[in-house]
């Protein structure tokens, strides 16, 4: 094997993605403790466990970068029964709160299965179209595709857990699309997506507080005091920041505990009310690189593979991001996303740093 100099060793290194990665993780803990300091009990309770997940999600990726990614192309078969598997799991022994059995308990973390569900599914679902050589010409495959992320879907939508579901489906519609997907077949999906839609109001599939936060959406002071709540206390927090914000830690929604969640899904709420337009352009402008590096790693990966990963990647984050701060304005229906790298949670915080993991694999063996 060539020996490199120390030096050398740098042009495997894309600082740049972990500068950016490190200023979000910075500034999200910064804003789950402003969020969170006037709990009862510690103040610092919610912030000293999200820096635990931080350290560990920091091991994660470091392990994951060290890997060759090529590695996981030759075992998809495993990985994928592994994680129907855990989402099966779940639904035997989960954990139930707020009506959602998502979690599976490992003693001194919750584990969410269907967080995992997100990266396996890039993993995996790029082998089966890098094993296509990009060419997906033929309507069969394209629902041999559709097969191959249903089952996932489905145990993750039953849980339920409508938004992770989607987000699933975002990163499927990524990897098609890099994939040389036919506008033929593009209108298909579209047909097939607007007949999802209608037989589940045909039949009534959604459970009520979907439907709630359906109507809340269309007109969010219909329920102010019940399913709107969240939407109007988000629009109030956002609204009174202005251009600079109330002052880190003098957001009076945040610290009067008016904003509910406002540690994990509704964090960026948190952002808009205390640091006001320029605090959250500035976050969102933090997003904006983390996900043009990402497609960046992956237009120059050394094969297919490692470019579908890559996109699978910053489609996951691109997705979220758009929905989650269009949720907490009332642009985007609630589904409870988080902000990668940003809201309250281990497993979220976990699979980020995998992503950040892959990335940095990529990069290094681009190579090769």
């Amino acid at each position: 094997m060539k020996k490199h100099g120390v030096f050398e060793w740098f042009r495997f290194i894309d600082f740049s993605l972990i500068a950016i990665t490190t200023l979000l993780v910075v500034y999200g803990n910064l804003m789950v403790y402003s969020a969170t300091r006037s709990s009862q009990g510690d103040p610092f309770f919610y912030l000293k466990k999200q820096i635990i997940f931080t350290l560990l999600g920091i091991l994660v990726a470091v392990g994951i970068a060290l890997l060759n990614y090529n590695w996981f192309r030759h075992y998809m078969v495993p990985l994928y029964i592994g994680n129907i598997a855990l989402l099966l799991l779940v639904l035997l022994i989960g954990l139930t709160t707020y009506g959602a059995t998502r979690w599976i308990s490992i003693g001194f973390f919750n584990l969410q299965p269907s967080e995992l569900a997100k990266i396996i599914l890039i993993l995996t679902l790029s082998a089966v179209l890098a094993d296509k050589k990009g060419n997906i010409g033929k309507i069969s495959e394209l629902f041999t595709v559709f097969a191959y992320v249903g089952l996932p879907l489905l145990l993750i939508v039953v849980q339920p857990d409508l938004g992770t579901g989607l987000v699933l489906v975002a990163i499927t519609l990524g990897l098609l699309f890099i994939s040389g997907l036919k506008w033929q077949h593009a209108l298909l999906i579209f047909g097939i997506v607007v007949l999802v839609i209608f037989l589940i109001f045909q039949f009534n599939l959604l459970k009520e507080y979907q439907m709630s936060r359906l109507m809340v959406f269309f007109n969010s002071s219909a329920d102010p005091l019940g399913a709107g709540y969240n939407l109007l206390q988000s629009k109030v927090a956002i609204g009174s920041g202005g251009f600079l914000g109330t002052g880190l830690f003098s957001g009076t929604q945040t610290g009067l505990k008016f904003l509910p969640v406002r540690h994990a899904d509704f964090i960026f709420s948190v952002v808009g009310e205390e640091l006001g337009f320029l605090g959250s352009s500035f976050l969102l402008g933090l997003y904006f690189i983390l996900i043009t590096r990402g497609l960046a790693i992956g237009a120059s990966a050394g094969n297919l593979y490692g470019t579908l990963v890559a996109v699978g990647i910053s489609s996951m984050w691109l997705f979220q991001v758009l929905v989650n701060v269009g949720m907490t304005m009332g642009i985007m229906p609630i589904t409870g996303i988080p902000l990668p790298f940003f809201s309250y949670g281990g497993s979220s915080m976990l699979i980020n740093f995998a992503g950040v993991g892959l990335l940095l694999n990529i990069y290094a063996r681009r190579f090769k």
